[in-house]
């Protein structure tokens, strides 16, 4: 196996497993290490128009998951493309939001499909843009909204 081709394996490996990283930290609330995986002056398009920088973007995130209870996004049918030291990935993703207080018995899900940007920067893999592209969604989508209890 020529070194190119471990290269672009192991790039492929990174870029994977911070995918899985972000996913988790939105999950654990863990917006320190959210940040870590962003570059500071990265993009996203979520639904609601374009956020521009690190901290808008995990602003927005949090409007709606430190309203809620406990969430799970799950990835899958990854593709990664890597040339050099950027890169563009997609994948679905399904995820799942718990209401709190008053509705704890509702949920919210979407169906949807990331489309993303990466660099590396010094050997490490931090996204670039986020576009996300729900398919569908399923629930109560009032789950977001601070309520008593």
């Amino acid at each position: 196996m020529s070194d190119a081709l471990i290269d672009v394996l192991l790039a492929e490996r990174e870029i994977h497993r911070t995918l899985v990283a972000i996913e988790r930290a939105m999950d654990e609330r863990d917006w320190g290490a959210l940040g870590g995986m962003l570059l500071p002056d990265a993009t996203a398009d979520l639904g609601m128009g374009t956020l521009m920088g690190r901290e808008a973007i995990i602003g927005l995130i949090r409007s709606f998951l430190d309203a809620c209870g406990p969430t799970q996004h799950l990835l899958g049918n990854v593709l990664i493309a890597v040339q050099g030291d950027e890169a563009t990935s997609r994948a679905y993703v399904s995820d799942v939001h718990k209401g709190t207080g008053e509705k704890s018995a509702l949920t919210f899900s979407t169906l949807g499909d990331y489309h993303d940007r990466w660099r590396s920067v010094e050997g490490i893999w931090r996204l670039v843009h986020r576009t996300k592209l729900n398919r569908a969604t399923l629930g109560d989508i009032s789950i977001f909204e601070r309520g008593t209890g």
